[in-house]
C-alpha cells in the first residue's frame, strides 16, 4: 500500500523554515506580552483597579469624554464588557454616563472630578512602572518594535478580513 503524500509534519521542526520563523515570534510575542501585562495588572490591582477598569480610565484620562462604543474598540472588550466596566466606576464615584447631544441611542463616558484628581495621583507612577517592564529595550529598539508590531498587527488584520465570511465572493 502506498504511502499517503498529504501527511501532516509530525513537529515544527519539520515545517517549512518560514513557518518555523513565524510561531517562535507568535510564542515570544506573547511571553512579552504576558510579561509586562502582569506588571500593568499588579500596578492596577495596587489601587483597587482591575485591568479592564484602569484601561477606561486611563483612556478617558488622555481623551476625555469618549463614547462607549469606541472605547469599547478601543480596549477590546465586548459590548457587555464595556457596560459591567463603567458601571463599576461609575458606582466608585469615577466616571459618569453623559447623553450623545447627536444620537439619543449612543452615551458617553467621562471622568468626574474624583476621577481625574486619582488619574493625576496615579498614572505617572503607572507609566513609570510600565518603562521598567520594557527596559530590556532601549529607546530606539522600543520604537522599532512599536512600528514592526504595528505593521505586523495592520497585516494580520487585514488577513483576517480576507478570510471573514462573505470576502471571497464579496459580498459584505
Amino acid at each position: 500500500m502506498a504511502k499517503p503524500r498529504n501527511i501532516a509534519p509530525a513537529t515544527t521542526a519539520d515545517l517549512p523554515a518560514d513557518q518555523q520563523v513565524a510561531l517562535k515570534l507568535w510564542v515570544t510575542l506573547a511571553r512579552a506580552y504576558h510579561a509586562v501585562q502582569q506588571q500593568a495588572v499588579a500596578d492596577a490591582r495596587r489601587d483597587g483597579f482591575s485591568i479592564g477598569e484602569f484601561a477606561v480610565l486611563e483612556l478617558l484620562y488622555h481623551r476625555g469624554p469618549t463614547l462607549l462604543g469606541e472605547i469599547q474598540t478601543r480596549i477590546l472588550v465586548s459590548s457587555g464588557g464595556i457596560t459591567y466596566l463603567v458601571d463599576r466606576l461609575v458606582d466608585k464615584g469615577l466616571v459618569e454616563r453623559r447623553d450623545c447631544p447627536d444620537d439619543r441611542r449612543a452615551r458617553y463616558a467621562a471622568l468626574t472630578p474624583d476621577g481625574t484628581r486619582a488619574m493625576r495621583r496615579i498614572f505617572p507612577r503607572h507609566a513609570a512602572r510600565i518603562a521598567a517592564a520594557m527596559h530590556g529595550l532601549g529607546v530606539r529598539d522600543q520604537r522599532d518594535a512599536t512600528r514592526l508590531l504595528k505593521q505586523l498587527g495592520l497585516a494580520a488584520a487585514a488577513a483576517s478580513a480576507d478570510d471573514s465570511p462573505g470576502a471571497q465572493t464579496g459580498a459584505h
